[in-house]
């Protein structure tokens, strides 16, 4: 995944904007940087973060760093942000999203003229230096950033530094979302809201779908207006998104009770407790116990001060390792209990098999999953949510192309149709792959209510595959 943050002060911005990349750290792996413009001109600093936390990768950097305007990233794939020399002028750029026409638009760029890209590991290029390569094909920025929105296929949105402002270009559809923040010093863009509300910021405003805009230290300026139509991520509320951020007006955490509430109204068991998978199933497991009127609890704890981002290694041997060593339980809250957990979605299935094996192991009697998402049915062609190669990943799939063989793709609009006997075929199926007392997913029509946006507007691809 990855997320951004710029700011235009007038005043010296370092730790500002140190902290306001920080407060993405949920979001990315990989890299983090920083690049700011000050008296030196421009400063870059870029570190790995996989095996710290980004904070700590930083501390020794700040106080050679100086500038009243940057921007910082927290990345899951690539170094950035890239300090670019280019016909426009000299510039820093930062990007959120996922390019899946890169081999097309390479080719292009080489067709078009005499350009290079720097090659990273397996031949492959980095794609922030490609949105630069095709801004850098028109004779004004807002006209590149618009071009660059044109031909990615996937999703990108971008923020470029320049020594007196920053422009910030929302992906066309508005599958990510950047937001204003302002202060007595200046503005901000952030993709996280709640990157600014401890650094003295107050909002202005979301970029609506491909929308772009410049910020200084003194004004705000929409250089070009935003699309109509808006397909923004409806898995950044229920699992991506931190809990104190708000996407279109709508809260993250608000959300989840709401999701949780219309998950119980629904539901047919009447466990001892109600309990949330850390972190981002437990908004949802209090707004189920608040509506049945059933104990919340938490059974086990996620050790943080060792692993206290919620990513982990691209490993799978590492991350299940690691899923073991950060839960700790609490036998007396498990020991014969009938227990109804809610994580936030199901993928490949591993990790809650290997919870509700440890949850029985303590002595539980029952163990009810409740998925706070519809089954997934696709992986994403937008953002880099997954590090999974295949569709095949997914237990859902797996399941679908041993009931239907060859005709497995055909019939995944009736196994999206939580009404029809497919459906409970294969829920009941995973069921019992994963040793579940019980398996009740959302509803896709529940989870949108409890957004509170039109349907028109959410993008929902990986539920039903619908584009």
């Amino acid at each position: 995944m990855g997320g951004f943050f710029g700011i235009a002060s007038k005043t010296d911005c370092v730790m500002k904007l140190f902290f306001g990349v920080d407060y993405h750290s949920h979001l990315g792996t990989r890299r983090g940087g920083l690049a700011l413009y000050g008296e030196e001109g421009f400063q870059r600093v870029i570190h790995n973060i996989q095996n710290a936390p980004f904070r700590t990768k930083f501390d020794g950097d700040l106080d050679n760093l100086k500038g009243n305007i940057g921007i910082g990233c927290i990345s899951d794939n690539e170094a950035q942000p890239l300090l670019i020399n280019s016909i426009l002028g000299s510039y820093a750029i930062s990007t959120v999203g996922r390019i899946n026409n890169l081999d097309e638009l390479r080719e292009e760029c080489f067709k078009n003229g005499r350009v290079q890209f720097i090659e990273m590991n397996k031949g492959l290029i980095n794609p922030t230096e490609m949105v630069a390569a095709l801004i850098n094909q028109k004779p004004t920025i807002v006209e590149g950033l618009k071009y660059a929105q044109e031909k990615i296929q996937g999703s990108m949105s971008i923020l470029l530094l320049f020594p007196d402002r920053i422009y910030a270009s929302r992906d066309k559809y508005g599958r990510t979302p950047i937001i204003v923040g302002k202060s007595k010093n200046g503005y901000c863009v952030t993709f996280e809201s709640s990157a600014y509300q401890n650094l003295g910021f107050s909002y202005v405003k979301d970029l609506g779908p491909g929308e772009i805009v410049s910020i200084t230290n003194k004004e705000l300026v929409v250089e070009s207006k935003p699309n109509q139509c808006m397909k923004m991520c409806s898995f950044l509320w229920s699992y991506y998104g931190y809990p104190t951020s708000t996407y279109e007006g709508v809260n993250v955490e608000q959300m989840r009770y709401n999701c949780g509430r219309l998950m119980a109204k629904r539901d047919f068991v009447r466990p001892d407790s109600v309990a949330g998978v850390p972190d981002s199933g437990i908004a949802h497991a209090i707004g189920y116990s608040n509506e049945a009127g059933i104990p919340f609890s938490r059974p086990f704890i996620k050790y943080t001060p060792t692993w206290p981002r919620s990513f982990m290694p691209s490993s799978q041997e590492q991350r299940s390792l690691i899923a073991k060593m950060k839960m700790i339980p609490i036998h007396e809250l498990i020991k014969d209990q009938r227990l109804l957990m809610i994580d936030d979605s199901i993928v490949r299935g591993t990790q809650l098999r290997e919870t509700s094996e440890f949850l029985y192991t303590c002595g539980a009697k029952e163990v009810h999953i409740r998925p706070a998402c519809p089954p997934l049915l696709y992986g994403c062609k937008y953002l880099n949510f997954s590090r999974s190669n295949s569709d095949l990943d997914l237990i859902t799939r797996r399941v679908i192309l041993a009931r239907e063989g060859e005709n497995a793709d055909k019939m995944l609009a009736d196994y999206a149709n939580p009404d029809s006997q497919n459906y409970q075929e294969m829920v009941e199926e995973i069921r019992k792959q994963l040793n579940f007392t019980s398996l009740q997913y959302n509803r896709l029509d529940d989870m949108i209510e409890a957004i509170g946006l039109e349907p028109c507007k959410l993008c929902t691809y990986c539920f039903n595959g619908k584009e």
